[in-house]
């Protein structure tokens, strides 16, 4: 047999002679490169951010700081807005003349009275602490301005005072007539309507009538020890009935 021709081994080319690993080569590169264009890309982008970055991180530092002191300060403005100065000593007075007169109101009101009766009775706990404090601040009140200790002193009864009389008022209108036994309730509330047609009423021989008979229920209820006016309230009561009523031979 004949030898079989020999047959030399040639790299397989493309068209135009390249080789066939060349566009794997290209596409590793472009891919190379292109991540290298996005690393760039974000390390610029930042560099030009920074300074704004640098600037937002201040600002908030800034305003925490800010934040921390107005805390810090916000007791200490508390404080000084609840509390009047103790060296204002008229401003002290006034505060206390103004407590006294809604005191000498309700005990001068006869009516006030007998609707909260418990702000008259210093066994409810919530009077006899008010009328303790009144005392109090009565005690220690003067005409001529005395040393800032005596100031001090008084602006703190004052304000225990006001603060006992807000608490015994409140409790005084939730009680009401609840402290009253329930057979004396009922004078109570017809000397109540007897008192407001005085009150009301344009009517003079009507509103005599109605005085006289408030007082007869009133008395029932001294007698029985259910309930006693303040004397303030006793004496308006017994000026409005008697100005009410005709004048007597010698004058009423």
């Amino acid at each position: 047999m004949g030898r079989a021709p020999h047959r030399h081994w040639h790299p397989v080319t493309h068209p135009r002679g390249v080789p066939a690993l060349l566009p794997v080569i290209v596409v590793i590169v472009v891919i190379a490169v292109g991540g290298l264009v996005a690393v760039i890309s974000v390390v610029a982008t930042l560099l030009n951010l920074a300074p704004v970055v640098l600037l937002a991180v201040g600002a908030v530092a800034v305003a925490s700081r800010r934040n921390r002191r107005r805390r810090a300060a916000a007791p200490r403005q508390a404080h000084e807005r609840i509390d009047p100065p103790a060296s204002d000593w008229s401003a002290t007075r006034a505060r206390f003349t103004r407590l006294q007169q809604e005191y000498a109101r309700f005990e001068c009101d006869p009516l006030a009275v007998l609707q909260t009766p418990a702000l008259a009775d210093v066994t409810i706990p919530s009077t006899g602490r008010f009328v303790e404090a009144f005392a109090e601040a009565q005690a220690l009140d003067t005409d001529a301005e005395p040393p800032a200790s005596h100031r001090e002193r008084f602006a703190t009864a004052v304000d225990r005072a006001w603060r006992a009389w807000h608490a015994a008022r409140d409790a005084a209108e939730r009680i009401r007539l609840a402290g009253i036994p329930q057979a004396e309730r009922a004078t109570v509330e017809r000397a109540i309507k007897l008192l407001t047609v005085a009150r009301d009423s344009t009517n003079d021989a009507e509103r005599t009538t109605a005085y006289a008979r408030a007082r007869a229920e009133l008395g029932k209820l001294e007698r029985s020890g259910t309930l006693r006016l303040p004397v303030p309230a006793t004496a308006a009561l017994d000026r409005a009935g008697r100005g009410q009523l005709p004048p007597g031979p010698n004058g009423g």
